[in-house]
């Protein structure tokens, strides 16, 4: 009896523990325009705190997280904490006209929400226009205990790869292109922590540089911010072990090349294991399909301490050539979750709601601008006309997909304008088929659903075939992820537990495609309970 009571009352003693660690963390972030130098130019761009990359957020898991947003810029903003799973906070999700309206320039707006149920990192980004293409930055979530299922690292260390556009105005770019119907402008660089590197014009000393002690290990907690490109990343004659991605703990996987897509992240440990010496690091374009990109080289540098003036020129990697989709596909279909980690998600066994998703199924997503409400408010507050809850379950038309020779048939160009939601009942099991098409070119599409981490249950190429394909489901421990690279000519399944309430937002996370409608939306029924329904908004929500 004296050993239950003790061990009852040490029980206790940790969960009050517990719950005492869980902190309010504020965080002010100022929307200004900032005059930075890259690539031999002065260049205005719109910055969080004059900061480029804008600053990290870190917060331990469990914690509420506030942020005061003072837009001081030229811009409509909203910010979204991708990944975050926003329970029951959908009015801070921030997708504009999605979850609220934007915040005009001069007027304010906080957001709160709670940091649960996920460790790793994230990252917070613009969602509004391309203005994330510079406003942007990591949002770390630490465990609470302090302790991860793996030694702890000497130091962790943010690595945001991202693109530079050498023009006046970025979001000139964007208008441009959608006044002419043509692609936007090829970015001019890409970056590491928002420096080019030395291999351009005027930036030898704009490279990021890391120092490293010889023998310890660091944890790279990585992030792609780039429009538009998929990144291959190296660092000569090291290795990696991933161990979490999308704030999800993985199985350890021992690779010399990371793969990341645009929305991604991914947590990986690498120990100073080399001679004495420097190191470049180095990320490079994986692209397939479209003629004119960015095909340059960003790199920064891994310096040991101590190391001889004799090794001042870095080692440089071996980087894979841009189209190498066996090298990227390898990567992204190899890794799998860790079972039994903090947070780790059973896969649903029983399928509610199937769907199969071919370019949108052929409706052309528009956000509902001028209508007065965002569609977040028009579910709560029940209002008509904002949008419609019949987006299809599967394509009007079946045809071979990812035949290249369909790339410009006229009879499957046109897709109609619209607003269309799909709706989920509370706690529904929905299990997403993402077909690829070649459709206007082959590409890898990077699909990012907000609000849900979902389990990736296969990913092949050619047209998904429900008979043979499903036979390769993995229902014991699947990547557990928010963005999902569907491979080039191929599909992947995804499956998620609709338990978050609200109106969540689902597209593609190559910046081309957002305005050109590769987007649609989930409506998630309220629960049964006022604890599992969407509280009403914020006094100060924006309006339209």
């Amino acid at each position: 009896m004296k050993l239950f009571m003790f061990l009852l009352a040490w029980a206790f003693a940790l969960l009050g523990s517990s719950l005492a660690s869980a902190a309010i963390v504020e965080y002010t972030f100022k929307v200004q325009t900032t005059t930075v130098n890259r690539l031999c130019n002065k260049r205005v761009i719109v910055t969080v705190n004059g900061q480029f990359p804008g600053p990290n957020i870190n917060v331990s898991e469990g914690d509420t997280v506030v942020v005061h947003l003072l837009n001081e810029g030229p811009y409509n903003i909203t910010i979204h904490w991708h990944g975050v799973l926003q329970l029951f906070t959908a009015w801070a999700d921030g997708p504009e006209y999605v979850t609220q309206c934007p915040i005009s320039p001069g007027n304010n707006y906080t957001y709160t929400f709670n940091a649960t149920r996920q460790e790793g990192t994230l990252w917070w980004h613009a969602h509004a226009s391309v203005l994330r293409a510079t406003v942007h930055g990591a949002f770390i979530i630490q465990p609470r205990s302090g302790r991860f299922p793996f030694p702890k690292p000497y130091k962790q260390v943010p690595i945001i790869l991202g693109d530079w556009y050498d023009a006046n105005n970025v979001v000139d770019i964007e208008t441009q292109a959608l006044a002419t119907g043509g692609s936007p402008n090829i970015s001019s660089a890409f970056t590491i922590n928002g420096l080019p590197g030395d291999l351009f014009s005027c930036s030898q000393n704009q490279k990021f540089t890391m120092s490293v002690t010889q023998g310890k290990t660091y944890m790279l907690r990585m992030i792609n911010a780039a429009l538009n490109n998929h990144l291959f990343f190296k660092i000569a004659n090291h290795t990696f072990t991933v161990v979490a991605m999308d704030a999800a703990y993985t199985d350890h996987y021992v690779t010399n090349i990371i793969v990341i897509a645009p929305g991604q992240t991914i947590d990986a440990l690498f120990t100073a294991d080399q001679p004495l010496g420097s190191y470049y690091m180095a990320a490079s374009p994986y692209i397939v399909g479209v003629p004119v990109f960015d095909n340059t080289t960003t790199r920064g540098v891994v310096v040991y301490d101590n190391a001889p003036p004799s090794s001042s020129q870095p080692l440089m990697p071996t980087l894979p050539p841009f189209g190498d989709t066996e090298t990227a596909h390898k990567f992204y279909s190899n890794i799998t979750g860790k079972v039994g980690a903090p947070h780790w998600i059973p896969v649903p066994t029983t399928v509610d709601e199937h769907m199969f998703s071919s370019s949108m199924n052929n409706e052309s997503f528009v956000l509902p601008i001028g209508r007065g409400f965002s569609m977040l408010e028009a579910f709560f507050k029940n209002v008509s006309g904002v949008y419609t809850a019949d987006f299809p379950d599967n394509p009007p038309v079946t045809f071979d997909f990812a035949n290249p020779s369909i790339s410009f048939d006229p009879n499957l160009l046109f897709a109609p304008k619209s607003t269309k939601v799909k709706k989920l009942k509370f706690n529904s099991t929905v299990e997403v088929v993402f077909q690829n098409t070649a459709i206007l070119g082959v590409q890898n599409h990077p699909m990012h659903v907000h609000g849900f981490s979902f389990h990736v249950l296969a990913q092949g190429f050619g047209n998904f075939n429900s008979t043979t394909d499903s036979t390769k489901f993995n229902l014991v421990n699947p990547q557990l992820r928010n963005t999902i690279a569907v491979p080039v000519g191929g599909w992947a399944v995804i499956r998620f537990q609709a338990n978050n309430p609200g109106v969540w937002f689902v597209h593609c996370h190559i910046e081309d495609h957002v305005p050109w409608g590769l987007n649609m939306a989930f409506e998630v029924e309220n629960g049964p309970t006022s604890s599992t329904s969407l509280p009403p908004p914020p006094s100060d929500l924006p309006k339209c």
